[in-house]
Formats: structure tokens, sequence, C-alpha cells
């Protein structure tokens, strides 16, 4: 029978290594089993061997210019990349990312030579500007540090701008330790809420959380090491002693997924200081919990007696107001202001 492929019915050598790599000018390496993919890059460029030579499977089509390619990329272990991650790397014209130097560990693992900019928190005005203009007439990838691009990732405010002018965005997903975590607690996955990080200042974190407490979704919160015990402290005083999972160092060596109530989880890290990158998964408010965060909120009577008392004892009067506006759900400004008209009232009298 005559082949499809052509009338002497076989491909090139050349053209069937396209076909497995996505390119032709790399060489094709195996990641054996039981190798690590997180350990340092050999002296040569490797890439993971994406199909047989023989597989008969059409060439993907090439990036389109004005693109903005958002690539997720491995959260820990680097065998997580997806051969189509490597494909867009490997063609788009600018890697956009916000560590250049974690970024360049990861390309020169699988082969890829590709013009790398800064895009991060502390430029991204000027950055935007110029990748913008390279969108005029070319292709740009962008990637974080790990995983999806603008997932509490300042790479939203790119994709924002890019989407305004009319361009075209283009997901090549992958990674995402929120996923990964939401799936590997054990808590119901669906619906959930993801809140990525909360607030460095306590008063309004549990601003946050109150604001969150009769929420039925599954909460999701990203947090560093050196917050996580000031966080679950929290959680717990607000939330209550909830079923939950403390996830941290995902995908890498020392992986862990810790699932206890959160005051179980508090005693922990207390005695044992919380080291890695933190995914903490908290279950959602039952019936009977919601209705009691309803019914939590304080009163005008309450707040104006509550900041009466913190006044004769002499308290900082920021710290009380943040405190009443997170526990009594109340907004700081309103709070604020109450405390005001007191002062002024007691300065009349």
């Amino acid at each position: 029978m005559a082949s499809r492929l052509g009338p002497d019915g076989a491909r090139s050598a050349a053209t069937r290594q396209r076909a497995a790599t996505g390119h032709g000018d790399a060489p094709v390496a195996r990641v054996e089993p039981g190798e690590d993919a997180s350990a340092p890059a050999p002296n040569e460029p490797r890439v993971l061997l994406a199909l047989p030579a023989e597989a008969n499977v059409a060439a993907p089509p090439a990036l389109r210019p004005g693109t903005l390619y958002i690539v997720a990329t491995p959260i820990g272990n680097l065998e997580d990349i997806t051969l189509r991650a490597l494909r867009v790397l490997r063609e788009a014209d600018i890697v956009a990312a916000e560590d250049t130097r974690h970024t360049r560990g990861l390309l020169s693992r699988y082969g890829i030579a590709r013009p790398l900019v800064s895009y991060r928190e502390q430029n991204r005005a000027s950055s935007a500007r110029a990748l913008l203009r390279q969108l005029e007439t070319g292709t740009v990838a962008l990637v974080s540090d790990a995983g999806m691009p603008a997932i509490a990732d300042p790479g939203a405010e790119l994709i924002r701008q890019v989407v305004a002018r009319g361009g075209r965005v283009e997901v090549v997903p992958g990674p995402n330790a929120a996923l990964a975590a939401l799936v590997a607690s054990g808590l119901s996955p669906a619906p959930f809420l993801f809140a990525g990080f909360l607030s460095r200042q306590r008063g309004d974190r549990r601003r946050q959380l109150t604001n969150l407490a009769a929420r039925p979704e599954t909460l999701v919160f990203y947090e560093a090491p050196h917050r996580v015990v000031a966080t679950l402290a929290d959680l717990s005083a607000i939330l209550g002693d909830r079923p939950a999972a403390a996830c941290r160092e995902l995908t890498k060596l020392h992986e862990e997924v810790r699932r206890s109530a959160l005051g179980a989880l508090l005693d922990h890290y207390r005695a044992t200081p919380p080291r890695g990158e933190f995914v903490l998964v908290v279950g959602g408010a039952t019936e009977e919990a919601a209705r009691a965060g309803e019914s939590h909120a304080l009163s005008d009577t309450e707040v104006d007696a509550a900041l009466l008392a913190a006044m004769e004892r002499g308290e900082r009067m920021r710290a009380v107001v943040a405190d009443l506006a997170a526990r009594g759900g109340r907004g700081r400004r309103d709070v604020y202001a109450r405390w005001q008209a007191l002062r002024a009232q007691e300065a009349r009298d």
C-alpha cells in the first residue's frame, strides 16, 4: 500500500527528528528512569525524548507573531516541563522571566538558548513597554520562577496590557502549586477559592480572614516559611479548628503534605521551624459556622464600647482599630471614623 508520507514511503531522518522534538537543531537524549531531574545539568545540553522517531505526527504550527505566550514551568521537579512548553521556549523571539538566572538554569538543562529579559515586580513598568514593542512584530514567552505566570505573580499586569491593546495571548498550561496542593490535601476540591498571599500586616490579615470565614469553598493560600506560624495562628483564631493541610516543597525531594486540624498544624510548626515554600489548604465553612460568622459582626454600640475601653487603657489605637475591623467584620475606615468621632466628643466634654 502506498505511503501517505511521500512517494518514497518514508520520512527523512531530519524530518522524523523535527516531528519528534519540535525542532531540528538540538541533540536528543533520554532521561533514564531513576534519574534526578532536579540535579545540576551535565556538560552536554539535554532535552527529553519527545516521541519515537517513527511516530507519524504532524509538525506543530509555528509561533504566531504578535502573540504573548504564557508558559507554565516546573514548581520543583524539572521533569514536569511539557513538550509544548519546551517548543515555545525554544522558538520564541524573547523569553521574559521573573528571575533570569533561575530561568537560565531551566533553559540550559534542555539545551535552549534564547534571549532572556527581566520582567518582575520592581521593573514591570519599564520592561512592559519594551515587551509590548517586541510584540508589534515578534513573539514573547512569559515565565515565572515556578508554575503558571500571573498566579500570585506580576505577569498578570502584562497580560492585562496586551489584552487592553487587542493583542493575542496564548496559554501553555502546566504545573501549578495551588492545584497540586488542593488535590493532595484530601479536602473537597470543588468549589475552591484561591486567596493567594495574605497581607503581611496582622490586622489586615485578620480582616481578610474574617471576610472569608463564612465562605463554604475550600480555601487555598500561599505563604512564605517565616510567616507560616503567624498565619496558622490567625487561621485558627478566625476560622476555628477546621481540617486543613500544609503542603511544602511540592514535587521536590523533601515534599511534605501534613493533614490535620489547624490547631495541630500550628502546634507542629511552632515546635518544628517551617522550611520551604508553603501552600495552606483549609476546609470551607459548614452551614453552622457560616451562620455563626454572620452573627458575629459587631454592632456600632459594641465597636464604640471596645474603642472607649481601649482609649481608657491607653492602647495604641492603630492596632485596636485593625483588630476590631478584623474581628467584627467591619471596614477599617468605618472603625477609624468611629474612633475619631469618640475622641472629638470627649474633647468637647
